[in-house]
């Protein structure tokens, strides 16, 4: 979205005020990996899509970036995240090599959920660890996608898409280098109630 019209910059006891119109210059989806350890956004995508091929690539070139380590994606249910496509990237990589059956009828790739099972198997060197429904805090990028939102995109003006991919791009860079480290859950539940 490009503002219409220019801030109100803020005066003293006065905030600063955004304009309401904008014109609409498109959407981009951003896909993106949480190094938890570093605290680093990685290997993020940008494009106009957000569809199983997408993910495919996002997945495999995140891979390439370390192809002999071993690798855990945490991940909500989305249909793209259980995708034939990854059963078979996730076969190859693993040296698997088994008949996954025809997707919709038999074997591994009948439905979602045995591409699930075959994904997240616990002996596989690459596998999937899904989130339970409606509990997007314990997917870390989720919480990042929030600073992203908060820091850069909140209160922002893009002139179009290539310049809200190229920004999304330098805040990754500079969050990276000046603000990463890992998150620190301090949770430790609600008190009890007398």
């Amino acid at each position: 979205m490009e503002r219409v019209y220019p801030a109100q910059p803020m005066k003293l006891g006065r905030v600063e005020r955004i304009e309401f119109e904008y014109t609409r210059h498109g959407v981009v989806a951003l896909i993106a990996n949480w190094h938890i350890a570093k605290g680093q956004v990685i290997t993020p995508t940008v494009g106009t899509t957000r569809t199983e091929e997408d993910f495919f690539e996002h997945i495999n070139k995140t891979i390439e970036t370390d192809p002999e380590a071993g690798w855990i994606f945490l991940v909500d249910q989305l249909n793209i995240h259980q995708s034939e496509s990854l059963v078979r990237l996730v076969a190859q990589r693993c040296s698997i090599d088994i008949d996954f059956g025809v997707k919709g009828q038999s074997g591994i790739l009948q439905s979602m959920a045995t591409r699930a099972a075959f994904l997240s198997a616990r002996n596989h060197r690459i596998r999937f660890v899904y989130i339970p429904k409606h509990t997007s805090w314990l997917n870390q990028i989720e919480c990042w996608f929030s600073i992203l939102v908060r820091r850069l995109l909140k209160r922002s003006s893009f002139t179009s898409t290539e310049d809200l991919k190229h920004q999304i791009l330098d805040f990754i860079a500079y969050f990276n280098r000046t603000l990463a480290k890992p998150f620190v859950w301090r949770f430790v539940g609600f008190p009890e109630s007398d």
